[in-house]
């Protein structure tokens, strides 16, 4: 079987929501002791939690931080001021809950999984899971970044990664990255997929100065152009203007759709990759759940897209998964007041006083 057939076959794995249980988990949230809607979104939250399980009650105990890790050819163009190693670096920091999504991973008592989908640099760490499709992409300001082979493999390599962490138990799963100048390349992909020229959409990354942010939504703007990526193919986009880590992360919000877990938006390149998966396979949608909102510049725009808003704004832009770290967290809390609180029968409540609520939107979605 050929490996576009996989992917279809993945995509069809996908379901809709469990509408019936999700009616029931909203009847329950009216039962319980509070005026109903009084925890706004951790009950939109926990209704969603209802739809992907089919059960009202749901406990998140196995929380997984899924980064990939690959370098970006178009990097020697100057589009990131970060020297190329050090996608390699902080690959292997992450493993030792070392970098900044890796302290928060700890204190929450997540797991950190990193897959190498292609770094550039050598490295000595077995606990990275080794997929790489060789060092880093070709640069797309002068050819595709990838073949639609490579593009395929790295898309099935993040849901077959999914499907692996499920097996072994994983009930939430945060995507992220690290890849030196994947902010350009997942800037290319957002744009070829929504029409928006690269001036709105182009951030600064970790700090260009104004002669580099200037090259680098001439880049971007330029592989759209000369590349011309078919914004109604998404495996051609990403084999045109992608990375191999955003190839990883879009298998992985398919997987995880496919698998029947939740699955958590990072920062921007998460976004563009949820983005992708969405467009592959619609469903895709019902099972994501927002995090922070990025401070890099087309995040909202991606976000928007997708049809979502962030939880929070931290005023974060790291990437790796930060922002994943604390939504989950989150989400976990949502699912614990569903389990815990009290009814309104259990707190000898009069209900009665609920009758002016009835007819009203009450949830927040």
């Amino acid at each position: 079987m050929n490996k576009e057939q996989i992917l279809q076959d993945w995509l069809e794995k996908i379901k809709p929501l469990n509408q019936e249980m999700m009616q029931a988990a909203k009847d329950y949230q009216v039962s319980l002791a509070k005026p109903p809607g009084s925890l706004g979104k951790l009950e939109a939250m926990s209704i969603q939690m209802a739809g992907i399980t089919g059960r009202i009650h749901n406990e998140i105990n196995r929380k997984v931080i899924l980064v990939f890790a690959a370098d970006n050819g178009v990097q020697t163009e100057g589009v990131s001021i970060t020297p190329r190693n050090v996608t390699m670096l902080q690959a292997v920091n992450m493993t030792h809950y070392k970098t900044g999504m890796g302290a928060l991973a700890k204190h929450f008592g997540q797991r950190v999984h990193v897959v190498d989908m292609g770094i550039y640099d050598p490295y000595d760490c077995a606990a990275i899971q080794n997929s790489s499709l060789g060092h880093g992409t070709a640069n797309i300001a002068r050819e595709a970044a990838m073949t639609r082979e490579q593009a395929l493999t790295a898309v099935l390599t993040g849901i077959e990664t999914v499907q692996n962490l499920v097996n072994d138990g994983c009930q939430v799963v945060g995507v992220g990255e690290v890849g030196i100048a994947n902010t350009t390349t997942s800037a290319a992909v957002y744009c070829t997929l929504s029409g928006v020229p690269a001036a709105e959409v182009v951030g600064r990354g970790a700090g260009l100065s104004d002669d580099g942010f200037k090259r680098k939504i001439a880049i971007v703007d330029g592989a759209v152009s000369n590349l011309q990526p078919d914004p109604r193919d998404v495996v051609d986009v990403l084999a045109k203007v992608g990375g191999f880590d955003i190839c990883g992360m879009v298998g992985a919000f398919i997987g995880a759709a496919a698998a029947g877990i939740p699955v958590v938006i990072d920062g921007f390149i998460s976004a563009v990759a949820a983005l992708a998966a969405v467009r592959l396979a619609p469903g895709v949608k019902d099972y994501l759940f927002p995090s922070h909102q990025s401070t890099e510049r087309g995040y909202l725009l991606a976000m928007q897209e997708l049809g979502l808003e962030p939880w929070l704004n931290l005023h974060m832009r790291l990437g790796e998964g930060s922002g994943c770290t604390i939504a989950i967290e989150i989400l976990a809390a949502a699912c614990a007041v569903t389990n815990q609180m009290a009814t309104m029968a259990e707190g000898l409540i009069d209900e009665s006083y609920l009758d002016e609520y009835e007819g009203k939107q009450i949830f927040d979605s």
